[in-house]
């Protein structure tokens, strides 16, 4: 692998990372509105909620309830969905260990997981960081930057604290 790729790698995961981080903060003003509380009592709420699925988890239920609009609902959970679909992806960059050759083989990926069998345990499952594979991050970073924009929209349509 050459030096220029493996520059290329690290910076597309690192784009993806904040894309993500970046998008995942928006959540704040869905808590706030659908909560409606104050932008400042949201940021405590996320903050408090360490995982971003305890964070979608919340933004969901309160969507849920009944005092929530039928077409925010709708809205809000369309983009939770859509925000929980790229989280497998982002999940996967940020916990395996990367495995660059400075001899020529390709980038791999090892999982930081375990799976328990009923008669062995396997751990590090590896896979090639390839041309299609930067294309999927790719992709997810340009379907990350289309959920901000539609939750930045949400937050301006429904009136939700900024």
């Amino acid at each position: 692998m050459t030096a220029n790729r493996l520059k290329d790698i690290l910076l597309l995961v690192g784009q993806l990372n904040y894309t993500w981080t970046n998008t995942e903060s928006l959540l704040i003003h869905l808590i706030a509105g659908l909560a409606r509380v104050d932008k400042e009592t949201a940021i405590i709420i996320f903050l408090t909620l360490n995982t971003t699925r305890a964070r979608t988890d919340l933004v969901e239920r309160l969507a849920k309830m009944p005092s929530t609009q039928a077409d925010c609902r709708r809205d809000v959970l369309e983009a939770t969905r859509r925000l929980s679909a790229e989280a497998k992806l982002r999940n996967k960059y940020n916990h395996c260990i990367y495995s660059f050759d400075e001899e020529g083989a390709p980038a791999m990926t090892q999982t930081m997981r375990i799976v328990d069998g009923k008669n062995d345990v396997r751990y590090g499952k590896a896979e090639l960081l390839d041309d299609a594979e930067l294309r999927r991050i790719s992709d997810s970073i340009a379907s990350l930057a289309s959920i901000n924009r539609d939750i930045w929209q949400l937050t301006e349509r429904y009136a939700f604290p900024t």
